[in-house]
């Protein structure tokens, strides 16, 4: 069918509205007033329905589909003037024409002086209704997007999640939104908004199939549009693919809760991905004050990054963070004095050691100081106990070793003397300024509309109770997203601890979306052994149910007859193994070793960039940084430089098992960043 044929068929009912009021007025003179206006109305919007489908027509050419004038489901008789569908998402479209110039001002939409809020209203219901349609094929929130085209006046605005475009900005914008969907999710969008969304009398603009008597054979499968939904985003950039939500995935965003709730799961079900579209989700309904919290450091800056390219009108209301960034930024914010020193605090703690530990039964049990370092951190500060009767009781959750009383009382005598060398430096550590913040919050709260806490297992008692009166009981506001089996850090807590109820409020992920069979086979085989803590409860063993989706895989390990061999065999693996270097990781146990190995692939002439200024925006270089720096990234090829050490036993005593088993989750968590080739370099004892 020609444009010009098309042109003339949108705004369809619009038209025929017309004519009939036109009718009437000539039968019912006395009326005649009233009904010409009525027609009128009706004939400027049919006029204005077939410029923007003109001006959208050219899209159609490029793979974009485009429907026109459809019957508004669980309605009498409303309809919605357009659904487009494309490369951007699902753009419902609702077309005015106004004599007087749109505006958006203090939060309303006016026609010259006049709010015509009930027009937002009814195109966000049109909006949800179309959610609704699609969402059995799993398509996020993020993915539609209320529009209202304006005719004959100039504008370029926003009112919440609603665009308001006139139809000379219309295209260019939407062809600079970021790609969502495959041209086989496009056609299935469609098809299936064809269905719901039935025409009144016309079909979709790029329709050119002939109607064929008797039932219609399914159109498509939604498995199979899927499947080819994952083919095209694996094909892309990591980081494309690492904002990829899967169908089974899609309802989480959506999810209504009526208190905290806790997202979980093992290694590479999505989590995160879940918790990115959940935020975009609650920012696009207004919620205009949301805090993505997380432990490590850099990965803020690439979430940021990623969020941004993904929903790029709900940024601005969503800020990432990392917990004792913020925390930092509060206190200061309020006037509180901190000072932030870890090295002269680790200062305080090595002179603490030296008076009141290496000579005590602390020392017995663990000679390692670092050990007593953690339980000062992880237990006794980090789950804000003031006194030893408190710590003479406390469970330990996550730090195996059991303590007799005597080591409680010894380890508690070492944390006052580090606490009063650390006072008279002047100094605070990190769990000290999670400490002052919370204390700040119960003295003056202060309150985001959705606080999101990612890789909730790294933080502490303390972190999560900031969390909490962050967000409060309220519906939709604490969501926490996490794994024990996946934390790097020593200790534990459970959520009842910090005041956090999610009975009744929670959802297990059970699909390995990211990690290719046997890679995912490899990583579990590390700790499959090993208990963990997951919050509210304890596994007695790794052993995890997951489902992975993507079979096959590679995983390559090489036995070196010495560490130069290993080197060279890392370089030749890296050229080898990686033909998009971009999605290449190499991940190591310590920062000493990431250094080494950057100098290495550097003089092999690799370039690579460091973890710590990586920011999520593709790139041609191999990332670099240690396993517990890359928590929460994904690459579609990981190397593991000198795994032999990675996983060997901690020499004995007591707590070897418990370091031995957060190492193997630390190798755990850099295998499971791989997501189609895991190389594994290690040297013949």
């Amino acid at each position: 069918m020609t444009a010009a044929r098309w042109s003339m068929a949108a705004g369809g009912s619009a038209g025929e509205t017309a004519r009939r009021a036109r009718e009437y007025a000539l039968e019912l003179s006395r009326r005649a007033g009233a009904a010409y206006a009525a027609a009128g109305r009706y004939a400027a919007a049919a006029a204005a329905e077939r410029a923007v489908a003109a001006v959208l027509i050219a899209l159609t050419g490029a793979g974009w589909r485009l429907l026109v004038d459809r019957r508004w489901p669980g309605t009498a008789s409303a309809n919605v003037d357009m659904i487009l569908v494309g490369p951007g998402g699902v753009y419902v479209i609702d077309v005015k024409r106004w004599r007087d110039a749109p505006s958006a001002a203090d939060g309303h939409l006016l026609a010259g002086t006049e709010r015509r809020d009930a027009e937002i209203g009814k195109l966000l219901a049109q909006a949800a209704a179309v959610e609704r349609a699609v969402g059995t094929l799993g398509i996020s929130p993020v993915a539609v997007r209320p529009i209202m085209i304006f005719t004959g006046h100039r504008i370029d605005s926003a009112l919440g999640r609603v665009r308001l475009l006139d139809e000379g900005t219309i295209v260019r914008t939407l062809v600079a939104e970021p790609r969502r969907f495959m041209p086989a999710m496009v056609r299935a969008v469609a098809t299936c908004l064809e269905e719901e969304f039935p025409a009144y009398d016309v079909p979709a603009l790029d329709d050119t199939r002939p109607a064929s008597p008797g039932p219609a054979a399914p159109l498509f499968e939604v498995d199979d549009v899927v499947a080819a939904a994952v083919r095209g985003a694996l094909a892309e950039p990591i980081e494309t693919w690492m904002t990829f939500l899967h169908p089974e995935q899609a309802a989480l965003t959506r999810r209504h809760w009526n208190g905290p709730a806790r997202v979980r799961g093992p290694a590479g079900t999505g989590k995160t991905v879940v918790g990115l579209h959940r935020a975009a989700h609650l920012a696009a309904r207004g919620a205009d004050r949301l805090l993505f919290l997380t432990f490590s450091s850099s990965l803020p800056r690439v979430q940021g990054r990623l969020f941004a390219r993904m929903a790029p009108a709900e940024a601005a209301r969503v800020e990432f963070a990392n917990l004792h960034a913020w925390a930092l930024r509060f206190l200061r914010a309020r006037g509180v004095p901190v000072r932030l020193d870890p090295r002269r605090a680790a200062d305080a703690y090595a002179r603490a050691w030296r008076m009141a530990g290496q000579d005590s039964v602390l020392s017995e049990l663990e000679a390692n100081p670092s050990y007593w370092r953690e339980e000062i951190d992880q237990v006794v500060k980090g789950r804000g106990l003031a006194t030893l009767g408190a710590y003479r009781t406390v469970e330990r959750h996550g730090r195996r070793t059991p303590l007799q009383l005597v080591h409680r009382e010894a380890a508690w005598l070492l944390y006052e003397e580090y606490e009063l060398l650390r006072a008279d430096a002047g100094v605070h550590d990190y769990s000290d300024v999670l400490l002052a913040a919370l204390a700040e919050l119960r003295a003056r709260p202060e309150r985001y509309a959705a606080v999101i806490v990612d890789e909730v297992q790294d933080l502490t008692l303390t972190g999560v109770r900031i969390a909490h009166a962050l967000a409060g009981d309220g519906p939709d506001g604490l969501l926490l997203i996490g794994d024990g089996q996946q934390s790097v850090y020593p200790g534990g807590f459970r959520l009842a601890d910090a005041g956090v109820d999610v009975r009744g409020r929670g959802a297990v992920l059970r699909t390995n979306y990211r990690n290719a069979a046997r890679i995912m086979e490899a990583a579990f085989a590390v700790v499959s052994g090993d208990p963990f803590d997951d919050l509210e409860e304890a596994s007695a063993d790794g052993r995890r149910d997951v489902e992975p989706t993507h079979h096959g895989g590679i995983v390559l390990t090489e036995v070196a007859p010495d560490a130069a061999t290993h080197d060279a065999w890392l370089v030749r693996a890296v050229r080898e193994h990686a033909p998009d270097p971009g999605g290449a990781a190499v991940l190591c146990r310590t920062r000493r070793e990431c250094d080494y190995y950057a100098r290495l692939l550097t003089r092999a002439g690799v370039r690579v960039t460091r973890l710590e200024q990586y920011d999520g925006h593709p790139g041609p270089e191999v990332k670099m940084g240690t396993y517990v720096r890359a928590k929460g990234l994904e690459f579609k090829y990981v190397f593991l430089p000198r795994l032999d050490l990675a996983v060997a036993e901690p020499e004995g005593g007591p707590s070897a098992e418990e370091r031995g088993a957060l190492r193997r989750r630390q190798v755990f968590v850099g295998m499971t960043r791989a997501r189609d080739l895991l190389w594994q370099g290690t040297v013949a004892p």
